[in-house]
């Protein structure tokens, strides 16, 4: 017997009316974590919210979690365009670790103004969802294309290596702010020092 594939749609698929439909299904899925919390949010909620029925939902995302991957990942690239629009050129008296500071720093307060979705990028993170897996590697590659450009100069050798550190000391501060652990205060002051250390062998101008 021939299986069905029932994985959802590729984005670059999908048609001018589909990808309507998807972004309906998104802006619903944030409208909701911020009214509600990641934790109580429905499929049928956000169906309900965007106009798009149940079933048709399942054409663009596997799961709930695939939902809400996707929904985080293009709302943190839009903080990202922000953030490096804003740092694209150099400023009068600041390095290059001062702006890679400010961009983190603005990035954490981001989340600070926006603590629901902070939640939902920790709670999505722990899915198995495979299409929830590919929504964060791509907001994790998001993340290093942003950090290439506002920590340009860095040789090739070391730069892949400090964008990680950077990315996941971020991630991990997120988590430890959003479960309890820690601050908001001291988790932006730790990422802040992640940032200094490990540009410290750098001169970024």
């Amino acid at each position: 017997m021939t299986k069905v594939d029932l994985s959802p749609r590729p984005v670059e698929a999908m048609s001018p009316r589909q990808l309507e439909r998807r972004r309906a299904l998104i802006s619903a899925a944030l409208a909701l974590v911020t009214e509600t919390g990641v934790e109580r949010l429905q499929m049928k909620q956000v169906c309900e919210r965007s106009g798009v029925a149940l079933g048709t939902a399942y054409r663009y995302f596997s799961s709930k979690d695939h939902l809400l991957a996707a929904a985080i990942a293009d709302w943190h690239r839009l903080l990202l365009s922000d953030l490096t629009a804003e740092l694209r050129h150099p400023r009068a008296g600041l390095s290059g670790t001062d702006r890679a500071v400010r961009f983190v720093r603005h990035g954490m307060r981001a989340y600070q103004r926006q603590p629901q979705f902070a939640r939902l990028r920790v709670a999505v993170s722990a899915s198995t969802d495979p299409f929830a897996s590919e929504a964060l590697q791509a907001m994790a590659r998001a993340d290093d294309a942003a950090l290439g450009a506002v920590m340009s100069g860095l040789p090739p050798a070391g730069g892949e290596l400090v964008r990680h550190i950077v990315g996941h000391a971020w991630q991990g501060e997120l988590t430890a702010w959003v479960t309890g652990r820690t601050t908001l205060d001291d988790a932006r002051r730790r990422l802040e020092d992640v940032v200094r250390l490990v540009l410290a062998p750098y001169e970024l101008v």
